[in-house]
């Protein structure tokens, strides 16, 4: 079997959501991680057409940057009900700029509140970047 260079899995947690993410660098981390957490929540895109979302974060620490980066994609979700299904992620430092393309979000199977820090900790790996992101349901 040939090992995926870049993923996510759940990981069973007693009270929230665990996910555990690997890539090759850390833009394409931030990528798979929202991935999987549209996939913990069972995001649902309505069809149509797709519109531009760009905005940039600067942050003190890589962990910081994940962290706020799934944030601004909540809060897409939350508040404009807008969805993200591609992603073009430049990340120099920690400092990101994201030009992603949303759709319309049909629905949500299960919310997320927010994305923590708890024991939130970007390592290399055998898999390259790992980290386990813990979510507040």
């Amino acid at each position: 079997m040939i090992a995926k260079s870049a993923g996510y899995q759940e990981i069973a947690h007693t009270a929230d959501w665990e996910l555990e993410v690997w890539a090759p660098n850390l833009s394409a981390l931030l990528q798979e991680a929202a991935s999987g957490m549209y996939a913990l929540s069972g995001v649902h895109l309505g069809e149509g057409p797709r519109q531009s979302y760009t905005f940039d974060i600067q942050a003190g620490d890589a962990e910081s940057l994940l962290v706020s980066f799934l944030s601004e994609i909540l809060y897409l979700g939350e508040h404009k009900a807008l969805a993200v299904d591609q992603y073009k992620l430049v990340v120099e430092g920690n400092s990101l700029h994201a030009e992603l393309s949303v759709a319309h979000l049909e629905y949500i199977e299960k919310e997320i509140k927010a994305v923590t820090f708890h024991n939130l900790n970007i390592r290399s790996g055998e898999r390259g970047l790992e980290v386990r992101i813990v979510f507040d349901v």
